[in-house]
């Protein structure tokens, strides 16, 4: 299969007919090899409009929606990012020129991202995704939803900071800008997108005596 030719027709059809303007995004997008983010055996569906599994459940997001999600986050060189359960998301940063930290619960999903991580220069690190590792990032972003508003992950953001994830309760979630000011934190929602929910940070369940 000619991937770099299946990263073409991806962008193309997937990502610039949806309003993903911004240059360097679509550069870094034709640059990244998505495919190797997937085990050999499923390399050839990285490029299809699914999202196709990675490891212990983790899942690659379509590329329409990380890229709107990443467009809208305005992602500038220079910058520090952190990668929840977004290891593709992470490598795109990385070419856009920020410093990069990709985290992920369960190390199986660096046994297949880890070596592209490294060529890219993406730190990784396991830990719960409920505890960011670090904090003070200009960005974060995640290519799974959240069940609820993510507070300890806004709490890892410096004042100015961007987090773009979705939001899912029900069927169908939302795709949200939030930005940490002086003051407190700003909530935009952006479109509608129906990744699978990170169970990880499911409020615990209340028990009525």
């Amino acid at each position: 299969m000619d991937f770099a030719a299946a990263r073409k027709i991806m962008v193309d059809s997937q990502v610039r007919v949806n309003d993903v303007t911004d240059r360097a995004l679509q550069a870094a997008l034709l640059a990244v090899p998505r495919e190797r983010f997937l085990p050999q055996d499923r390399a050839w569906s990285a490029y299809a409009e699914i999202e196709p599994e990675i490891a212990g459940g983790r899942r690659l997001m379509m590329a329409r929606d990380l890229s709107k999600l990443l467009m809208a986050l305005d992602a500038r060189p220079g910058e520090s990012a952190l990668a929840i359960a977004a290891p593709y998301g992470a490598a795109v940063l990385a070419r856009m020129g920020l410093t990069v930290t990709a985290q992920e619960a369960d190390d199986a999903v660096f046994g297949v991202a880890g070596p592209v991580l490294a060529e890219e220069g993406v730190r990784t690190v396991v830990a719960p995704l409920s505890a960011p590792s670090g904090e003070g990032y200009d960005l974060i972003v995640s290519e799974a939803a959240v069940p609820a508003r993510p507070e300890a992950w806004l709490k890892a953001l410096k004042v100015g900071g961007r987090l773009a994830v979705v939001e899912r309760g029900g069927p169908v979630g939302k795709a949200v800008l939030y930005v940490r000011g002086e003051q407190g934190v700003s909530r935009r929602e952006l479109f509608d997108s129906t990744p699978p929910v990170l169970m990880d940070l499911a409020p615990e369940p209340a028990f009525a005596l």
